[in-house]
């Protein structure tokens, strides 16, 4: 089934070109649970056989990307916390989620935007916070772009590299999210550490 959803990604993707790029990392970005890089890999390879420009491909993607988040974040703003409950279930949100989500937001706003895009299952949520607590749009759009970027960058180089090698692909996506996983703790460690140093001093 996963396979069939590649393919027609692949096929959208290579007739719709950068519109289909920029949709569907809208909505992967939004509330369609669905991982970008099914979006992205496709994207690299097709720019690895000249159908596509990369650079392109990759501005597209962030720009999907933010757009994206800037719709969760505008419908938080809007509506605000008791909306976002009542309609959870369509937003595939848990309450318990947006709770923790909140308490660490209001704290660490700014790591939490960069950050949360680099985390799978985190990244389509992390706007709603942000909206929640007004945010600067200037500075919502930069870290979520910055933060989207990375990702897109390193899943549009996988498809463009190895993106013919589907064992190999699924093998370096494992490797990268991971890696991810084990940067965004480094760099949370790091402004942990800076923050108690500034409140100390």
């Amino acid at each position: 089934m996963l396979g069939e959803f590649v393919n027609w990604v692949v096929n959208t993707v290579g007739n719709l070109g950068y519109i289909g790029i920029f949709v569907m990392m809208f909505l992967e970005s939004s509330f369609v649970p669905f991982p970008s890089e099914v979006v992205m890999v496709p994207a690299g390879y097709l720019a690895s056989k000249g159908e596509m420009s990369l650079t392109i491909s990759i501005a597209i993607g962030v720009a999907g990307s933010l757009f994206g988040a800037l719709f969760n974040y505008f419908l938080a703003v809007k509506f605000g916390r008791g909306f976002l409950l009542k309609y959870k279930k369509y937003l595939f949100l848990k309450e318990d989620s947006l709770d923790k989500l909140e308490r660490f937001f209001k704290e660490h706003g700014e790591i939490s935007t960069f950050t949360g895009r680099l985390i799978p299952g985190i990244r389509q949520y992390i706007s709603f916070p942000a909206g929640l607590a007004r945010m600067s749009l200037f500075k919502f759009s930069f870290y979520t772009s910055l933060g989207a970027g990375i990702w897109v960058v390193i899943l549009a180089l996988i498809g463009y590299y190895i993106g013919q090698n589907e064992d190999l692909v699924k093998e370096y996506l494992k490797t990268a999210t991971i890696s991810a996983i084990i940067g965004v703790a480094i760099i949370s460690l790091i402004y942990i550490f800076i923050k108690k140093r500034a409140k100390s001093s």
